[in-house]
């Protein structure tokens, strides 16, 4: 049974994991592995868990394990929004944009606003947002494609 929760400070390293597992499971078809490499280096602990602090993602649970995250700024961006590879093609990402989209609402937001990953694309395109325009993004010395994409709520 999957239960959405706020963020707490011991899913750090779960949620640091999931983000390298996430991005390291996409196909080399898309991003290979050397854009991977820049996208999630081995994760900075440290980092993750100030971050972390800070953004108070949004937290699926199944039976006790960190499934996904999504983070929803105060302006309305979406930063980050992955599934941990066991629990992808679940309902996962969308269940946690539900919850997201009625916080958005309770905190009376009118637009929301993402960088879609080539993969993310399509499922933002199924919760109603439209391509704003492409990117190409540097990161790390690798230049990654996104999508600059809206939904005015």
């Amino acid at each position: 049974m999957l239960s959405i929760q706020i963020y707490d400070g011991k899913q750090a390293n779960e949620i640091a994991d999931l983000f390298y597992s996430a991005v390291h499971h996409i196909s080399p078809e898309i991003y290979n592995k050397k854009q991977q490499d820049a996208w999630a280096p081995p994760p900075d602990y440290e980092f993750w868990k100030a971050r972390l602090e800070q953004k108070q993602p949004f937290v699926a649970l199944i039976n006790n394990r960190v499934a996904g995250f999504i983070e929803l700024d105060a302006d309305g961006h979406i930063d980050c929004a992955y599934t941990h590879p066991d629990f992808q093609r679940q309902g996962v990402a969308s269940q946690l944009y539900q919850y997201l989209l009625e916080q958005a609402y309770e905190q009376k937001l009118n637009r929301l606003y993402v960088e879609a990953s080539l993969v993310a694309k399509p499922f933002f395109e199924k919760q109603g947002f439209t391509t704003v325009q492409q990117n190409k993004v540097n990161r790390n010395g690798e230049i990654l494609i996104n999508f600059s994409m809206e939904k005015w709520i």
